[in-house]
């Protein structure tokens, strides 16, 4: 999808910006709000249910269904995943922010959806700011670019130089999401045309990928590497770090392509409707940390390429508070609308 510039940009931008303020100062407010309930004498006594914003088979899912086991094994209760594609992740966000604050129902989505959506859609069946709080952060590792080897390029440099003779539709694992930042980004600064196309998670695009309908993506290693055989060279990575998995793959600054956009890690955030009681978000972040040291969590990370490990509620809180505005004026100051 290419963006453009909009009427009254200057002054929506402003007021935008100002909105990432609010996103951030609205974690330091007490949580007393619409949503707001008595913290339950014994948490849990019933299933919990885990809410996916993707499809299954990504990274999202990976993670959602490996902590659904680990808060099992933790409490003795059920916990499910139900996966709840489409909308840019409206669908999963909107059924989360409208569930009872009581630690039962909780979101498993990706960082762009809960930090940009606020300035990329004009209007939300919620509000960013106020519906829903974060629990704990779970981090994708670099990014891998990907495209057929049939188009014969080998950098991102040469991807640009191609793009400009030749037309570029890049997969996005969902609308408004870091893949589709990174296209309108080369656009505008190297006068491109590339087209964003929006998957409702990532193996679809990647399938798309190997068959050549798409000359480009953006995602997870693992779901990368599930096409490699079939024709698919890595080209860079995002973030400023390499790829444990792709140690000769340069990321995107070490190829000189500017911008904070390719240097950022965005991740994937678990997070409950606000007014969740407090003991109840550092149990469900507990979860996450502890189960972080687990032979099963270390698989996964392997797995898909991922050095760090899961931040707990206070470091979550501490890193929304510091990259959420960041996110939100990079997304401002590209001008895409997704409505």
């Amino acid at each position: 999808m290419n963006s453009r510039k909009l009427p009254g940009q200057s002054l929506q931008r402003r007021q935008l910006i100002a909105a990432g303020g609010l996103a951030a100062g609205a974690l330091m407010l007490p949580a007393v709000m619409r949503h707001a309930v008595a913290q339950p004498a014994r948490w849990p006594t019933k299933p919990i249910r885990i809410i996916v914003a993707f499809a299954a088979g990504g990274l999202t899912d990976s993670y959602a269904r490996l902590y659904a086991e680990q808060l099992t094994a933790k409490f003795g209760v059920p916990a499910i995943v139900e996966n709840k594609p489409g909308a840019g992740a409206i669908i999963a966000i909107d059924a989360v922010a409208k569930s009872p604050a009581d630690g039962y129902t909780l979101l498993m989505t990706t960082s762009g959806t809960v930090w940009q959506n606020r300035v990329l859609y004009s209007k939300l069946p919620y509000n960013l700011d106020t519906d829903i709080v974060p629990v704990a952060f779970f981090p994708s590792g670099p990014l891998v670019v990907g495209v057929p080897e049939k188009i014969g390029v080998n950098t991102m440099r040469e991807l640009i130089a191609y793009a400009k003779k030749n037309p570029v539709n890049m997969g996005s694992y969902a609308a408004g999401s870091y893949p589709q930042m990174v296209a309108d980004q080369t656009n505008r600064n190297e006068g491109t045309k590339i087209v964003t196309i929006n998957y409702r998670g990532e193996s679809p695009m990647w399938v798309d990928v190997a068959g050549g309908q798409l000359q480009v993506a953006i995602g997870s290693y693992q779901s990368f590497a599930t096409v490699q055989p079939r024709g698919v060279k890595a080209i860079g990575v995002t973030g400023s770090y390499r790829s444990p998995k792709l140690p000769g793959v340069p990321t995107l600054t070490e190829q000189g392509i500017e911008g904070r956009l390719v240097t950022l890690e965005g991740g994937l955030p678990l997070m409950a409707p606000a007014g969740t009681p407090e003991a109840v978000l550092k149990a469900l972040s507990q979860v996450a940390v502890e189960g972080a040291n687990t032979p099963k969590a270390a698989q996964l990370r392997e797995t898909f390429a991922i050095p760090n490990k899961p931040k707990n509620l206070k470091e979550t809180r501490e890193d929304w508070l510091r990259d959420v505005p960041v996110w939100i004026k990079l997304a401002v100051d590209l001008g895409i609308k997704l409505d």
